[in-house]
């Protein structure tokens, strides 16, 4: 059997971002992920929250679903645990994932569910024309905010880290065969994966510009290794350039893997008794 054109996993809907918008390279790298990986369309699942990369549940020809603002990531978990054995992969922009959404990312972290969640990050509000997000620049300067933000932006990586993600990683949209190659991984990854994909908005952003970051991306250091996670967590902190590639990665055991056992303990136990049961609390 032939291996799958990326073209494949293109919908009959086309995309509807701004001429330039990093989206557009994302989701190529999407689709070249998908079809490296050999991925039925019908055994994956896009969910997305609520702004301009959330979109793309709708340009990806899988099962998807826009979920409503910031809650991607519980509807992913519901479809994962609803059917395991689909490809679940949640996306969506910083203010979706971590203004309203954000606290959603701990839980998913901490349980180590096989979800990838890719978090295309412009900096802004691009959907509603360009307002302070959680990733904005100090002093950024937009309509709402004229003499610029006073508020800290914040970490994604470090985040993830400290959230104990197993897989966590930042691509670059312009990037697109490291990109690809850093999706595929986060989709091969046993566990939960996160992805940071810098994705530059052209039209309300003007600091975070593909200009700007073609001087300040580089590779992961030399000999870089991605299970010592207080060096990625050092490296996230510290960081004058930005990194690109796989921050820190380690197996241990899913959610699901953990469900299963757990399933297989009760069962041994037999039939449960709802009239002990309700003895025990009376």
């Amino acid at each position: 059997m032939a291996a799958r054109s990326h073209a494949e996993y293109a919908a009959e809907l086309k995309p509807t971002w701004c001429p330039g918008c990093g989206d557009y390279g994302v989701l190529s790298c999407m689709f070249k992920a998908m079809a490296e990986l050999d991925l039925a369309p019908e055994n994956a699942a896009l969910i997305t929250g609520i702004g301009c990369s959330s979109r793309v549940a709708g340009f990806v020809n899988t099962y998807g679903f826009n979920a409503v603002h910031g809650r991607a990531l519980p509807m992913a978990l519901g479809v994962k645990m609803a059917n395991p054995s689909l490809t679940v992969v949640a996306a969506g922009g910083d203010g979706d994932g971590f203004a309203i959404g954000g606290g959603h990312i701990p839980h998913l972290a901490r349980k180590n569910l096989d979800i990838t969640y890719i978090v295309m990050d412009n900096q802004n509000y691009g959907l509603t024309k360009g307002q302070v997000s959680p990733t904005s620049m100090l002093s950024y300067e937009t309509g709402t905010t004229p003499y610029g933000s006073i508020e800290m932006p914040l970490n994604p990586i470090a985040l993830a880290l400290t959230y104990g993600a197993t897989f966590v990683g930042r691509g670059y949209s312009s990037n697109v065969k490291e990109t690809t190659d850093l999706i595929v991984k986060g989709i091969q990854h046993p566990g939960f994966a996160f992805l940071q994909v810098l994705s530059p908005c052209p039209v309300f952003n003007k600091v975070d510009t593909f200009k700007a970051f073609s001087t300040r991306i580089q590779p992961m250091p030399e000999g870089w290794d991605p299970t010592n996670r207080l060096a990625a967590l050092t490296l996230a902190l510290t960081e004058e350039k930005v990194h690109l590639g796989v921050f820190y990665q380690v197996q241990v055991p899913t959610y699901e893997n953990r469900w299963e056992d757990l399933r297989a303990k009760a069962k041994a136990e037999g039939h449960a008794s709802i009239e002990a049961l309700v003895q025990r609390y009376l």
